[in-house]
């Protein structure tokens, strides 16, 4: 993403980094695994039941599936996080956007996950979970190398920071 941003009070940010291109195949596959299904069904059979003008009732799908293709890429765009001396900023959102600040002294647990489809897209997930349930944050998309990483440097971040409280 871009690069030495300034935060709301003009303290610099680390560079933003994005999610990785193999979340938004995975997200494209789920939505063609949900959306052909239905196209289909909605034109086959009304087209075989009720004839074939009926076979229109599967434009709406299939138009809604195309939409949802740009709305996936969109929302993939504004996944981002920077890494900053005393927190870590993730950023998400195209209407709402959302950006959450997680001070390393504040964090309890940061995990790494990744389900089936995600290993076999090569992707992997870093979950932090704080004392609040609102400042909780995930940073989707990222390598798993990068996953492990940036949990590894959180943790010791978070230990240092929270020996001093």
């Amino acid at each position: 993403m871009t690069t030495g941003t300034e935060a709301a009070g003009g303290e610099e940010t680390g560079a933003w980094r994005g999610a990785e291109p193999g979340l938004l195949r995975l997200r494209w596959l789920l939505l063609l695994c949900c959306g052909l299904p239905v196209t289909a069904a909605a034109g086959i059979v009304p087209g075989l039941l009720l004839g074939p003008a009926w076979a229109a009732l599967a434009l709406p799908p299939a138009a809604l599936t195309a939409w949802g293709r740009g709305a996936l890429a969109r929302n993939w765009r504004s996944w981002r996080y920077a890494e900053r001396a005393d927190d870590l900023l993730v950023g998400h959102g195209v209407l709402w956007r959302k950006l959450t600040v997680v001070p390393y002294g504040r964090m309890q647990l940061v995990e790494v996950t990744s389900g089936p489809l995600e290993r076999r897209f090569g992707l992997a997930r870093l979950v932090l979970h704080t004392a609040a349930a609102t400042t909780d944050a995930t940073v989707p998309g990222l390598t798993p190398d990068e996953a492990e990483r940036l949990r590894d440097r959180l943790t010791r971040l978070g230990q240092a920071r929270s020996a001093g409280l």
